[in-house]
């Protein structure tokens, strides 16, 4: 085995499950996506539109397929949503030992369509469509974390449907979220569905949270607002963490547990480094604890293969230390209610903005079809 395998391993035995943030046809019929899987301790994925544009842009291997649709008629979100659900399928059966294997991992997801993000109904209805054409038990939808998305998740896990939470910067609309969560649990325990079936994560955005932090520290210029450059996104993760121990430790929970339910484990996301100054595997090491998701691009990977440092639990019992370094970037001048919705905000055009141009990309490989 190698280093780079063993640095992974390691990882993972801290209890770090590692998923990775990229899919492609290319990585599954080459066995590439196998051999991540079988060498370098990868035990999901997560995709999302821009990662959908850009597998499609450079890949060939769509274009049958693509030909194909256009040929019986079907517009661009038809197009998009076989194409994505074809690719997802086959992950989820590369995936499925994995599954089989352990309790919560070999997992895959796919988003509902970000336009959505607002509409609590149209979003439900996206993800049952969703559950039903990848039709494998280990394919998770993603859900935006929106106001309104919150109520969709409650309703997509009422009805057995497993979710990753999407798009979540802030502890107090993670606490919503897990809350949106157990009253989904329980609908479905009424309503009479195996819970055990049932698996959700909370993905729980980090490197966003330093770059649109830091930008205001040094805007504000000051000394101290200088020095907390580069602490917030894992001060926020790690009272994140105290959150869901807090409330996976509860009596209303213990009551869903003793029914068959699983946690709905915290997912760190958006874990590539930003800043060239930060260490490129910050948000790996320092997120180190056990019953949590890392779900990295495999730039990050590759680099925690390469040269990461396994320190141990990094998290628990942090909550007061991560506490203390917003207490002080609040003293310092930054509004943190603002910063928290202007990156919602901001996550949520970002996702409509990938959907756009996939939907662009899409076109253009149609417009090819079509003349071909």
């Amino acid at each position: 085995m190698s280093t780079q395998s063993d640095r992974l391993k390691a990882l993972a035995d801290a209890g770090v499950s590692i998923w990775l943030d990229d899919l492609s046809r290319e990585r599954i019929e080459t066995g590439n996506l196998a051999d991540l899987v079988k060498e370098k301790s990868v035990v999901g994925v997560t995709t999302n539109p821009t990662i959908f544009a850009a597998a499609i842009a450079n890949g060939e291997r769509y274009d049958d397929q693509v030909r194909r649709l256009v040929g019986d008629g079907a517009d661009v979100d038809k197009v998009i949503f076989e194409l994505t659900t074809e690719d997802v399928r086959n992950a989820c059966d590369i995936l499925a030992p994995v599954a089989e294997s352990t309790k919560d991992d070999g997992r895959v997801s796919i988003e509902v369509e970000p336009t959505l993000a607002n509409e609590t109904q149209a979003t439900i209805d996206s993800a049952k469509a969703l559950w039903a054409a990848v039709d494998r038990p280990n394919v998770l939808i993603k859900i935006p974390a929106t106001l309104e998305g919150l109520p969709a998740i409650t309703a997509a896990i009422a009805e057995g449907i497993s979710v990753n939470v999407t798009l979540i910067f802030s502890t107090e609309r993670y606490r919503q979220v897990m809350d949106a969560y157990l009253s989904g649990l329980e609908q479905a325990k009424e309503a009479g569905i195996d819970l055990s079936t049932i698996r959700s994560v909370a993905s729980f955005f980090v490197s966003r949270v330093d770059t649109e932090i830091d930008a205001r520290l040094e805007k504000l210029g000051s000394d101290e607002a200088l020095a907390l450059r580069g602490k917030s996104a894992v001060a926020n993760a790690r009272l994140a963490y105290a959150a869901f121990q807090e409330v996976f430790s509860s009596e209303r929970w213990q009551v869903l547990a003793a029914a068959g339910a699983n946690a709905q484990r915290p997912l760190w996301a958006s874990t590539g480094v930003k800043n060239p100054a930060y260490p490129d595997t910050l948000y790996v090491t320092d997120l180190v604890v056990a019953d949590t998701v890392n779900t990295m691009p495999e730039k990050t990977l590759d680099a925690f293969g390469d040269h990461g440092e396994l320190q141990g639990d990094q998290v628990t019992g942090r909550a007061a230390e991560a506490q203390a370094v917003f207490d002080q970037i609040a003293a310092a001048g930054v509004d943190l209610d603002d910063v928290f919705l202007t990156l919602e905000t901001e996550g949520v055009d970002k996702f409509k903005a990938s959907w756009i141009e996939l939907l662009d990309t899409v076109k253009g490989q149609m417009a090819q079809a079509a003349g071909a």
